[in-house]
């Protein structure tokens, strides 16, 4: 049987420890090809280059596997793998990550690593984006590894609803703490932002930009509760972003005012 063509990608660039990670669990599972960003592009949610050229080069970073860095952002990176890489051949899985640091929640507005996920998912290719709740860059991904390739492994032989894409986060546990998966909605949390004033060496005032995340959702059926209950967060994400919870009734109230005014 031929081997399901796996497509790896990040946003922490592909000398982090997390894309290896992931290359070497796709790489028990089919042919991998990895199209990553050059440098870390951490946060760059769904952007795109268009004020300038992208560089794409072939580069040794995995043993045996075929490589490109990109200059890009992993948006772009999905993009060049689908229309320049692989050409006339359409990955069977896109698996992105493993991100340094949490996209639980509110997170996945911002990850580039949920981004490249949800454009892979755009061109009609099961994806899922994966992430490590320690933003150290000696985390240890080896707890989680098992649960990566299973959850690989379902996509492939499942499939997933058309235009549909899984954020998957894994709490920074020992071997053997993981309880195991759960399929959960995204919490309603949010993050309180606050910027540090402070000035440059030519006296200039600059902003950095900090905060805490807040979350104010405390059922049992969210991403957050999962993590923090020793188990893997599994949230079945899409782009459509309509909110059907209002499509109805703003529909027909607007359109009696507009009754109204006629």
């Amino acid at each position: 049987m031929q081997q399901p063509l796996i497509l790896v990608t990040n946003d922490d660039g592909i000398t982090a420890p997390g894309i290896r990670a992931l290359v070497e669990v796709s790489s028990r599972i089919g042919e991998v090809v990895v199209v990553a960003p050059d440098s870390p592009q951490s946060g760059m949610g769904h952007a795109i280059t268009i004020s300038g050229p992208i560089r794409l080069h072939p580069v040794e970073v995995f043993d045996g596997i075929e490589a490109y860095e990109c200059s890009g952002t992993p948006v772009d990176c999905v993009k060049l793998a689908k229309n320049v890489v692989l050409k006339d051949r359409n990955p069977d899985i896109c698996v992105s990550g493993i991100n340094h640091g949490s996209n639980a929640s509110i997170n996945i507005i911002y990850s580039g690593t949920l981004s490249a996920a949800m454009e892979a998912s755009l061109e009609h290719i099961p994806s899922i984006g994966f992430s490590l709740l320690d933003y150290s860059h000696e985390a240890d991904f080896s707890p989680g590894k098992n649960y990566v390739e299973q959850l690989i492994r379902f996509v492939l032989e499942h499939g997933l609803q058309e235009g549909s894409l899984l954020n998957v986060n894994i709490p920074n546990l020992p071997e053997g703490e993981l309880k195991g998966i759960k399929v959960c909605r995204q919490a309603d949390a949010r993050w309180v932002e606050e910027f540090v004033e402070a000035k440059d060496p030519r006296g200039q005032n600059y902003y950095w930009l900090t905060g805490r995340f807040v979350n104010e959702d405390h059922e049992e059926d969210t991403d957050i509760w999962a993590l923090q209950n020793g188990y893997l967060s599994v949230v079945p994400s899409m782009h459509d972003l309509t909110d059907y919870r209002s499509l109805k009734v703003l529909k027909e109230s607007m359109e009696a005012v507009v009754q109204g005014v006629g």
